[in-house]
């Protein structure tokens, strides 16, 4: 029963598929948003009304924009690895309060709340091994 055997030496390469595959996806996902201008940015931003924040739907649209675009490629090369899952998660409960607020259901709203699970799970584990947050600050060894 070799599948059901300790491959925990294996989770670092895991970790590597998952943060390219979805910051690949996030990325494409959100460029298109960035490229949309201060129009879309307006659309996009005014999902913080269901916050109560009425003020600049622009910028804050434009940071999410931001977050799901640049985020996406820091997430895939592991860069500012936990600050940019804190940033993708905020988006992502934004996105899913929206979607509930709106009444658009269960499949409206499900995408972002699977993501926002994601990157909180992401935020606990980290980056892992092949990531350039490991090789440009990589861990103290602990001393136990």
């Amino acid at each position: 029963m070799a599948f059901f055997n300790n491959h925990y030496r294996t989770h670092d390469w895991g970790l590597l598929l998952l943060r390219v595959g979805i910051g690949v996806m996030f990325t494409l996902h959100g460029y298109p948003k960035l490229v949309g201008g201060p129009e879309q940015w307006t659309e996009l931003g005014g999902a913080m009304k269901t916050l109560g924040v009425s003020f600049a739907p622009g910028v804050w649209g434009f940071l999410a924009a931001v977050a799901e675009a640049v985020g996406g490629q820091l997430l895939a090369l592991g860069l500012f690895f936990r600050f940019t899952c804190g940033l993708l998660l905020a988006t992502m409960l934004v996105a899913t309060i929206q979607h509930i607020s709106a009444g658009d259901g269960f499949n409206g709203y499900s995408h972002a709340l699977e993501s926002a699970f994601l990157f909180l799970g992401l935020a606990f584990t980290g980056p892992g091994r092949y990531s350039l947050d490991q090789l440009l600050f990589p861990a103290r060894r602990r001393l136990y």
